[in-house]
């Protein structure tokens, strides 16, 4: 796992190599520069309601000055580090400055950062720091051939620029396919007063009207299963290319592995998203 110029490759957990764009010094200080502000308005929001309420303690005749000041860097030091952390670890590797820059945080392998490894690279954030302004980091950076500072060479991480996913020209929401073009899916409804039948079109999410053979889902295992799993998580972070790619060679080896086989008028993903429920529900039946 190399750069080449400002691309890292990464090979997934599914064989599939992803170039990912390395973030430069430059959207690294748009970033921290945003975070920075907001931490500084919330400093001195925050540095304003203590001396508010130290002044109202005091006029009530508490001697509240020692403990006061205590738990103002208690509140100072959580909200610097966790406010990093917390957003890296819950908002997809993505600070509010990080969004702005267009830049989030990574596991080297890929995946998503959890909230130790988002912990672990900002508690070493006061050593990139030094002597002022990430002075550190800035030439660990430099002499780094994946941009690392020495927070991401401790926990692993990068930080890699987001590829611009062009939006479909139909409404999508995230819980969608990559085609969404599969056909609905019909299912018989009687006519009252009738004997007659007629098709009602399949309205609900398009891979629950996709039936697939319990004996083939039965060849599978739970290691196809999160494997189906990783790349949902991951999917919507892709560039089509990418994702288009990584879905088919997934279904390639489910469809040798097991004998199935896509139904017609139906999408990659759809049927992704089809092996994997339907594979659920095959083992609560068990």
């Amino acid at each position: 796992m190399e750069p080449i110029g400002n691309q890292l490759n990464i090979e997934t957990p599914e064989l599939v190599a992803i170039e990912l764009p390395l973030a430069g010094i430059g959207s690294r200080f748009i970033a921290i520069l945003v975070d920075s502000l907001i931490l500084g308005g919330a400093f001195i929001l925050l540095g304003v309601l203590f001396v508010l309420v130290i002044a109202s303690l005091a006029s009530a005749g508490l001697n509240s000055a020692t403990w006061g000041v205590g738990i103002l860097i208690l509140f100072f030091f959580l909200l610097n580090w966790g406010y990093f952390a917390l957003f890296e670890a819950f908002n997809n590797g993505r600070t509010p400055g990080k969004r702005v820059a267009k830049i989030r945080v990574i596991h080297q392998s890929g995946r998503g950062i959890s909230f130790l490894e988002a912990l672990g690279r900002n508690l070493v954030r006061f050593v990139d720091y030094l002597p002022g302004f990430y002075g550190v980091g800035i030439v660990v950076i430099f002499l780094n051939k994946r941009s690392q500072r020495l927070g991401d060479m401790v926990a692993g991480t990068l930080v890699v620029r987001e590829s611009e996913i062009e939006a479909p020209a139909w409404s999508d929401s995230a819980s969608r396919t990559l085609t969404a073009a599969a056909m609905a899916e019909n299912s018989p409804v009687s006519l009252p007063g009738s004997s007659q039948t007629v098709l009602k079109p399949w309205s609900g999410p398009p891979h629950l009207g996709v039936v697939l053979p319990a004996s083939a889902l039965a060849k599978l295992t739970a290691s196809d299963l999160e494997v189906l799993e990783g790349f949902f998580q991951r999917r919507l972070d892709m560039d089509l290319t990418t994702r288009g790619v990584l879905a088919g060679r997934i279904a390639s080896a489910l469809c040798a592995k097991s004998g199935l086989a896509i139904p017609a008028e139906t999408s990659v993903e759809t049927f992704l998203e089809a092996v994997a429920h339907q594979f659920r529900e095959l083992g609560r039946m068990r």
